[in-house]
This record gives structure tokens, C-alpha cells and sequence, in this order.
């Protein structure tokens, strides 16, 4: 797996650790910790008690003490849950809100499906997956979506995201995302506010497909 590039933003990061989250935004934060060793250590090296912050923030060198305490808590951290068997490696939040145990994928048109994780007042979360070249209708958003990458690619106007990379998009990003070719696209998306399609079939579609 490719070393993420795209990452969370310290105000995500304080909002996980603090549980100020709703769920789907902090399942899809959890995930993305799974994937990414580099968050992972800010993460777990904030929760250590007394603060690695406290020994930063003064100039003082960070003790080798303190330093064996962070490692130890990364080398026990759990890995993303997933067998040979997996047709896609889904990280242990994502399986852990499976009843299945695999998603109920739903088509959606024509190369593309969804599995529907959550959709309540907290938000939507999902599970997307888009043919190997397709490019997602062009939309803005209601509101925030994090997306992280789980197998495959795909570019929009901000960049080229792959797996382990999460895309943080608000109001202002209008855009149509497009699969790398090679293997389908497949995302974990969490919005709180339904997107804003441009063409007229995707509206048409919207309130059937709950996006």
C-alpha cells in the first residue's frame, strides 16, 4: 500500500480526540488512522497523559522515556481487519458497523454502487465504488465530506488521491472526480449534507439514492 499524502487537519484531529465528532465523520477519521502510520503517531502521542505537548511546547527535548511510551502504544496499535478473501481491505471501523459482515452494495448506475453504512440526523456514510476510468457527476456540497480512498484512485480539481488518502471537501469545491483506469475506485465518503449535482438526471436520482 502507497504511504498516504492527503491527511487530517489538526482541527479534525482535536475534534476526534475530544469526541466532538458526529459518527461518520469519526468513523471515516478512525479509518484513516488505520491506514496512515504518520496521523496515527500525532494521534497517539497526544493522548499520552502529561502530554507530549507539555515537553514540546517549552523547547524541552521530547525524554526517552516519553519516546519509548509513544512507540510502545504505536507497535500495539490494531491493524485494518482483512483476509486474503477480502475483495477490498475494509479497516476494522468500517467492519465494525457491518452486521453482515460484508456491505450490501446497491448499483447505482451503470458501473457504479454504494453500501450505505449510516444515513440519520448525524449524517451520511458510505461506502462508493466507481468503474476504472468513470468520473463522478459534477457536484458542489451542502455542507463537509471526508473521503478516504481505499482501493484505487481518482483526481479531481484538487489533486490525485490514493489509497489511505483522505479528501476534505466543504461548500466551496465543485468538482467531478475521475477513477484512475487500472481497478475500480472504492471510498469511504461521510457527508452532512446532501451534494449538489449539476446535471439533471443525477437530481433526478438524488432522493432515491439517499447521496
Amino acid at each position: 500500500m502507497s504511504t498516504p499524502r492527503h491527511h487530517i487537519t489538526d482541527a479534525l484531529m482535536s475534534l476526534y480526540r475530544l469526541g466532538g465528532l458526529p459518527t461518520p465523520f469519526a468513523v471515516t477519521v478512525a479509518a484513516h488512522l488505520s491506514l496512515c502510520n504518520e496521523c496515527r503517531a500525532t494521534y497517539e502521542a497526544s493522548l499520552v497523559p502529561g502530554g507530549l505537548l507539555l515537553e514540546m511546547s517549552d523547547g524541552t527535548p521530547l525524554s526517552p522515556e516519553l519516546k519509548s511510551s509513544v512507540m510502545g502504544m504505536l507497535d500495539d496499535s490494531p491493524s485494518p481487519s482483512a483476509t486474503s478473501a477480502d475483495p477490498v481491505l475494509l479497516p476494522q471501523p468500517v467492519r465494525a458497523l457491518l452486521a453482515e459482515g460484508e456491505p450490501n452494495w446497491r448499483r447505482v448506475a451503470p458501473g457504479s454502487r454504494q453500501a450505505i453504512l449510516q444515513n440519520d440526523s448525524e449524517g451520511s456514510l458510505r461506502l462508493l465504488e466507481f468503474a476504472a476510468g468513470q468520473t463522478v457527476p459534477e457536484h458542489s456540497h451542502g455542507g463537509n465530506e471526508l473521503t478516504l480512498i481505499l482501493q484505487g484512485s481518482f483526481s479531481d480539481v484538487t489533486g490525485t488521491y490514493r489509497v489511505g488518502d483522505l479528501q476534505i471537501a466543504d461548500d466551496t469545491l465543485d468538482h467531478a472526480p475521475k477513477a484512475a483506469p487500472g481497478m475500480p475506485c472504492i471510498c469511504l465518503a461521510a457527508t452532512d449534507a446532501p451534494l449538489k449535482f449539476r446535471g439533471l438526471i443525477p437530481r433526478l436520482l438524488q432522493p432515491f439514492l439517499r447521496i
